[in-house]
């Protein structure tokens, strides 16, 4: 009778410890529950981030194309404010940082316009380096928020 009562007490504290394993190795992501609500994230300032292969020998190319077509035309959109440009040698690779008010101006343009102003970029850079398609190509686009 004292063995079933050991072994009885034995299975519940073994049966304890494993439910406290798992709602510890279980338990929700904090991450996730400080993320900003859906409706704050869309009026939240966010920044813009493309990647791009920019080949050594194109690289001042890019950088007046980006110059004379895309800032121009950014400068001018509501929402818009600035951008900054990185350049990494070894892997021979672009990175542009555009800084927006919130999600909701910068998603706010027309997928159209960038298109025609992305035609008119790489044509300034096909004319400039007399070939017949644009060397730069996308890596990767996404978008940051800040986390404070």
């Amino acid at each position: 009778m004292k063995i079933n009562l050991k072994i009885k007490n034995k299975i519940q504290n073994f049966s304890l410890f494993l439910i406290c394993l798992f709602v510890f190795l279980f338990q929700s992501n904090s991450q996730i529950i400080n993320a900003l609500p859906m409706d704050k994230y869309q009026a939240e300032l966010v920044t813009e981030q493309l990647r791009l292969e920019i080949p050594s020998k194109f690289k001042d190319v890019w950088l007046k194309a980006e110059k004379e077509v895309w800032e121009p035309w950014l400068s001018i959109q509501d929402g818009y404010l600035g951008r900054k440009i990185f350049w990494d040698k070894e892997k021979e690779e672009g990175l542009i940082l555009v800084d927006w008010k919130n999600k909701r101006l910068w998603k706010s343009i027309s997928i159209e316009e960038v298109y025609e102003i992305q035609e008119e970029f790489e044509e300034n850079v096909k004319t400039a380096l007399s070939l017949n398609e644009n060397p730069f190509k996308l890596i990767y686009e996404g978008e940051l928020i800040e986390q404070v």
